[in-house]
């Protein structure tokens, strides 16, 4: 994509433009912040919202400051430092985890309400991926990243991504959940899911570092500009690191590529992120100096950003996205696809013969593969046919050995 440098944005039309979407997609509250032509212009309801996965490019960001201090190496192996993960997963390193490429499941099966008990189930935990040789999604990696901070720094990650990242960044702090499992309501917006129900935040006090962090869309411009200005608590040298884009990776179904701690999309960066009812999204052109964010309070968010994307592009404002609408022709059902495939406790069956995908309890019917092995089925609860995945196939064999959806790899059982 050829990005072109929109120099100016129009307050107006940026307030049409998403109420207008607000309307359309059933979403009661967002904001929307674009930083173009070295001004910043938002629109829409402030306040934090729960950003979700967002949260993990601050936690990298972290990870990249210990490095910057000479307190960490990406090579490094977690077993240096966390000696009670055993040496199956301790021998994972810094880069991998950062750059989902660990093997790691997306999350671990169990009541791991302690530190100690997480760190137990995750030296027990079945890799999905032998390290290093391919992309899978994984919240688990990002967890074990924010017990390293705490290990090096002697401060909970709480403290540190408040110290070392936003109080820096002159960003105000809000958590969806906090040490003691303490979760205040009246910190951030609430979320929303199915015809606007309002729904509570659940995420696990020891997933923190995962997701817990709640965000403006102006404070997500601000973390973004330190990619555009290089001006933060990182060199120009380590946020090209983070940006620079992992030979190899295929993060299927969530972006083109990815870095350390960040998508990567066409030229531009970012991160998206769910939490309970809420759906949020952050692009950096760090050649051309822009940022987009758009925070949102329903599931719905999703399809308004796809929208939104579409909008923007209309004004001349070229946002990157990762689109996965245009496949090719489907090929006649392959032999060997029938099976069970697994990621931690997330179970997929599927059953090649009446072409159906079973994912915990719900059914997808009508399997279709595609000539590129990618997977479509129909959405239950719309009818829309959408894009499931796809299957993977061991390079030696030819025979199918896992599958990918969301990003996150399901190895065949």
């Amino acid at each position: 994509m050829t990005t072109s440098v929109r120099s100016e944005v129009d307050r107006a039309i940026l307030e049409e433009v998403l109420n207008g979407l607000l309307a359309r997609h059933d979403v009661p509250a967002a904001q929307l912040s674009v930083h173009t032509g070295g001004r910043t212009v938002t629109v829409g309801s402030a306040g934090k919202y729960p950003v979700g996965s967002i949260t993990k490019p601050f936690t990298a960001t972290l990870a990249m400051l210990l490095v910057a201090d000479g307190d960490l190496e990406l090579e490094d192996r977690l077993g240096e430092h966390l000696g009670e993960l055993g040496p199956r997963v301790g021998r994972l390193t810094v880069r991998q985890l950062l750059s989902h490429t660990s093997g790691l499941p997306a999350a671990l099966s169990g009541e791991n309400v302690s530190t100690r008990q997480y760190l137990r189930a995750c030296r027990d935990a079945e890799l999905v991926l032998r390290p290093g040789i391919g992309f899978s999604y994984s919240n688990v990696g990002y967890v074990l990243l924010s017990r390293l901070v705490a290990e090096i720094t002697g401060m909970d990650w709480w403290e540190a991504v408040e110290a070392l990242l936003l109080t820096p960044l002159g960003i105000e702090p809000a958590f969806t959940v906090e040490p003691g499992g303490k979760r205040s309501v009246s910190t951030f917006m609430t979320g929303h899911a199915g015809r606007g129900r309002p729904v509570a935040q659940t995420l696990p006090e020891v997933e923190a570092g995962a997701g817990a962090l709640a965000l403006s869309a102006e404070d997500l411009v601000t973390f973004g500009l330190m990619h555009v200005t290089g001006d933060g608590p990182l060199s120009p040298q380590l946020l090209r690191t983070m940006r620079r884009q992992v030979p190899g990776v295929v993060p299927f179904g969530l972006a083109n590529g990815w870095g350390l701690g960040l998508a990567v999309f066409d030229g531009w960066v970012g991160h998206d992120g769910t939490a309970d009812g809420t759906s949020c999204h952050l692009r950096v052109n760090p050649t051309g100096e822009q940022v987009v964010a758009l925070t949102t309070n329903a599931v719905s968010g999703a399809a308004l950003w796809v929208d939104l994307v579409g909008r923007l592009r209309g004004l001349g404002l070229e946002v990157a996205d990762y689109d996965l609408s245009h496949r090719p022709d489907e090929m006649p059902m392959p032999a060997g696809l029938t099976g069970s495939y697994a990621n931690g406790d997330m179970e997929y069956f599927v059953d090649a013969g009446d072409g159906v995908l079973h994912v915990g309890g719900e059914l997808y019917p009508e399997l279709t593969v595609h000539a590129d092995w990618a997977f479509s089925v129909l959405e239950p609860e719309s009818g829309r046919r959408v894009l499931g995945g796809r299957f993977l196939r061991d390079p030696s064999t030819g025979l199918i050995n896992g599958l990918q959806t969301g990003g996150r790899v399901a190895a065949r059982r």
